[in-house]
């Protein structure tokens, strides 16, 4: 029981819970303003009864920006809402305890660069031009 506790308690778990949960809060609000304000306003420059039945040519065109509206507008209420906070209070609480900023780390090309220098170093040959 007590390892469940822990794995409860844990930062990732519950800031992924609280995610869920606002972000099914807010994807009704973004799906409101989208198809109450911003759908209505760009069929109206094609002149149409909807978005959805928005046409250029043969071509749906109104389905797609919908999407594409839809999209950006979540992932942008979902970075401003959830993410950068989440961001800086972690940050905050981090630094509270005294934890500092993770230094970058190497990646695995720069690991091999390192190696190959340190056979090239060994083998006594140097590097071609």
């Amino acid at each position: 029981m007590e390892g469940f506790k822990k794995f409860l308690m844990q930062g990732n778990v519950i800031e992924l819970a609280v995610a869920v949960v606002i972000g099914t809060a807010f994807t009704a609000v973004v799906n409101g303003f989208v198809a109450g304000i911003i759908n209505p306003l760009i069929a109206a420059m094609f002149n149409a009864d909807d978005l959805a039945s928005a046409t250029v040519g043969i071509f749906q065109i109104g389905l797609v920006i919908a999407a594409l509206i839809n999209f950006i507008i979540v992932a942008a209420v979902v970075y401003f809402a959830l993410v950068l906070p989440m961001a800086k209070l972690k940050e905050r609480n981090d630094r509270r305890k005294g934890i500092s900023p993770e230094e970058p780390t190497e990646t695995d090309v720069d690991i091999l660069h390192d190696i190959r220098d340190l056979l090239r170093a060994q083998s006594g040959t140097t590097p071609a031009a």
